[in-house]
């Protein structure tokens, strides 16, 4: 039995529907935590991603290296803080890819900082548009 040309071309292309804020947040939150998990061997207690028009907020609860705590138990906190500050500046180009990835959007600016105090590490993203977004029902 012989399948003519047009039957075996002519397939159905769906659209892939856009994420919705909600999902995109909750991708970003899983993949940065995997990404510090694989990195780092150490994760975030929670991840918090929030996306506001062009920008991305990034919160990170509760984390602390193993190394990071040791310095800082031992009183050594100003080595601590440049031990942490140069984990997140290692880290930032992968940061920033895995988000253009998740949102399809160029990230153009970043802003970081931490607290050793608190264990919280807090990060905007500046993207070059907005992501495109479904509406959330």
């Amino acid at each position: 039995m012989k399948q003519s040309r047009t039957n075996l071309y002519s397939c159905s292309y769906r659209e892939i529907p856009k994420p919705t804020r909600g999902q995109l947040e909750r991708n970003l939150s899983q993949r940065i935590q995997a990404l510090y998990r694989s990195y780092l061997e150490s994760q975030p207690a929670e991840v918090a991603c929030q996306i506001f028009d062009n920008k991305i907020a990034i919160v990170l609860h509760n984390f602390m290296t193993r190394p990071v705590q040791l310095l800082a138990e031992q009183g050594k906190r100003e080595l601590a803080q440049q031990v942490r500050f140069n984990l997140n500046k290692a880290l930032e180009p992968q940061l920033k890819a895995l988000i253009e990835e998740v949102v399809g959007v160029p990230v153009i600016d970043w802003l970081s900082d931490a607290k050793l105090e608190s264990g919280h590490m807090g990060t905007i993203a500046i993207l070059a548009a907005r992501p495109e977004l479904r509406e959330e029902a």
